[in-house]
């Protein structure tokens, strides 16, 4: 769930310092499940070798966040909010969701629970939350404007991509469904790490994964939360700002869709910041 935090309310913790030792598994499309081996990429070639369409000096990897981002999701996330908290007797006012959303799924329901006094562990309305959650994207979901070709043309340039997100691993195989696992090196979901977003933890993980420099790297995001993370891990992003607004900054782009991406557009931001 890709929920953001304003700038001010992004932990002092993640700013700079060190991430936490991270050794979740992570997801590899067609493995069965199981993590990708420390330094190896998904397919289990030297880290040290990316693939052939992202040249060691330029652009090594294309790291993407899913709610939001790739699949017309944030409204789903709160609709669900609104539709279980309903059911426990509270009506979410709408100042809530600029707090809950772009975060991880504990964070949020943990900000919910307290707000609203409900009567429910954070255990229970996690699973509560994110079983609603895939019962409402089963009925259909749809990839924002200009997703499925910007990930069609990286597959077709042999760029390597990962998806990164705070949701949790059966959101992820979920949307797989939708976004063709054969588009992505590696997934990683947010309960496969010790420190989500906005910690720099998913994308460091990520990058090492693939064997990419995180400078050499560029991150799609559609939050504050995710750009925080991304930025924290050292990355070059691209912001599509979904549900509230984020400012152009130092190695930060805004765009307003998808449709404004392509390979010739990433391998420029790489090339401007060297």
């Amino acid at each position: 769930m890709t929920r953001p935090l304003s700038r001010a309310e992004v932990p002092p913790a993640f700013g700079g310092s060190a991430p936490a030792p991270v050794s979740a598994p992570v997801r590899v499309p067609g493995g069965g499940g199981r993590p990708a081996a420390a330094g190896t990429s998904a397919a289990g070639s030297p880290a040290a070798s990316t693939a052939s369409g992202a040249a060691a000096t330029g652009l090594q990897a294309v790291l993407l966040d899913m709610d939001g981002t790739l699949v017309d999701t944030e409204g789903f996330w709160w609709e669900t909010e609104v539709e279980v908290f309903a059911e426990l007797g509270y009506a979410l006012a709408d100042e809530h969701r600029e707090v809950v959303v772009g975060g991880p799924m504990s964070r949020s329901a943990t900000y919910l629970i307290q707000a609203t006094g409900a009567d429910i562990s954070l255990g229970d309305l996690t699973v509560l939350l994110n079983s609603r959650f895939i019962e409402r994207v089963e009925r259909g979901v749809s990839l924002m404007p200009g997703a499925r070709r910007l990930l069609t043309e990286l597959a077709a340039h042999d760029v390597p991509a990962a998806l990164v997100s705070a949701s949790h691993r059966r959101v992820i195989d979920r949307m797989l469904v939708s976004l063709g696992p054969e588009h992505f090196a590696l997934t990683l979901a947010g309960d496969e790490v010790e420190r989500t977003k906005p910690h720099p933890d998913p994308y460091l993980l990520a990058a090492s994964r693939l064997g990419a420099h995180p400078g050499r790297c560029v991150v799609v995001e559609d939050t504050a939360t995710g750009v925080a993370s991304a930025e924290a891990a050292g990355c070059h992003v691209v912001a599509v700002p979904s549900v509230t607004r984020i400012e152009p900054a130092h190695r930060r782009t805004v765009v307003p869709s998808l449709e404004e991406v392509d390979l010739p557009f990433l391998h420029s931001l790489i090339a401007s910041a060297y």
